[in-house]
């Protein structure tokens, strides 16, 4: 049977969508405190399980009968005060599903991420073979993200069966406002600015079209990165402005512009006790030019991406 962690989460809804219409029986974990989305309410063959991926007793009984196991479950925060939850969760978390998965030999497919991987040589894309390379100023996101894809590494290496895929920035018309689905959100409330940066791209049903494929295959210790396309922050945005048919953010953003923005939005969040809209380790990001290769997926599963202004249009439609 397979059993799918952050089940209730954006790519792990897709997924079990994905998999049930193939027919396919999942195990799928939530928390107590997680709502079902709507693409799985009353899907039949949805077996809910709750479990803590950081509890391993609740998390042992989700483990019988299991022979698959997508490990989707992570936290997501570019906020320096979410460091030790981010820790827990992505690194003991995903230590907790391996060394399960190890003892009931099952076979893993564990999401890890593009912020795992190192840069690239000078006027190459990056692809699975640069490694990541600690840096002071790296944020603690990359860093629980590289230690947690480490812990499925050790495993592999002691016999586990399992393939590590590293998604780009994850687009897709079911994530709403939250995610990746911020960034449509500030454009679509008439953001003016774009920085000089660039990052790789991918639509959520070819993130899960990809790992199925993979957990089909016979591939095993293995990492994948899964792009579809490369783009700038400025044509982003005005792809996204497009979509929604208002005008692009057209005056480009200086690094001495977010520096004050996000010092801004750290004492403004003092006073509303909610996060900050933009953090520094956020801002930093996105002045980085990071171009990724999907060469090699393409060549493992001869998978054709869906292009990213379909994706784009897409999931400016359903958030009209």
């Amino acid at each position: 049977m397979i059993l799918v962690t952050g089940a209730t989460g954006f790519l792990g809804a897709e997924l079990i969508h994905q998999l049930t219409a193939q027919n396919l029986k999942v195990k799928a974990l939530k928390r107590e405190t997680s709502k079902i989305p709507v693409l799985l309410k009353d899907n039949q063959l949805i077996e809910w399980f709750l479990a803590d991926i950081n509890e391993p007793e609740s998390l042992a009984d989700a483990f019988e009968n299991i022979t698959q196991v997508y490990h989707c479950a992570a936290f997501i925060s570019f906020d320096p005060k979410d460091k030790t939850k981010l820790l827990k969760v992505n690194i003991e978390g995903t230590s907790n599903i391996v060394n399960l998965c190890a003892e009931h030999q099952a076979r893993l497919v564990h999401v890890s991420s593009i912020a795992a991987l190192g840069n690239a040589k000078k006027g190459a894309q990056i692809t699975e073979k640069d490694f990541w390379e600690y840096d002071s100023k790296v944020h603690a996101y990359a860093i629980s993200k590289y230690e947690g894809e480490m812990e499925v590494w050790r495993s592999i290496a002691e016999g586990l069966d399992a393939v590590i895929v590293n998604p780009a920035v994850i687009i897709g018309r079911n994530a709403g406002f939250e995610g990746s689905g911020a960034i449509f959100k500030l454009v679509k409330e008439g953001l003016k600015f774009y920085t000089n940066g660039a990052t790789g791209i991918v639509d959520v049903e070819d993130v899960a079209k990809s790992m199925i494929a993979l957990m089909n295959s016979e591939i095993t210790a293995e990492r994948y990165t899964l792009s579809a396309d490369n783009l700038n922050y400025k044509d982003f945005f005005a792809e996204i402005a497009s979509g929604f048919g208002i005008k692009k953010p057209a005056t480009e953003a200086k690094p001495w512009m977010l520096g004050i923005a996000w010092r801004a939005a750290k004492v403004a969040s003092i006073f509303t006790r909610k996060a900050p809209a933009l953090t520094r380790d956020a801002a930093r990001s996105s002045f980085n030019l990071s171009y990724y290769s999907n060469e090699k997926i393409r060549n493992a599963i001869n998978i054709d991406f869906k292009p990213l202004k379909q994706s784009i249009r897409e999931v400016c439609e359903a958030l009209k």
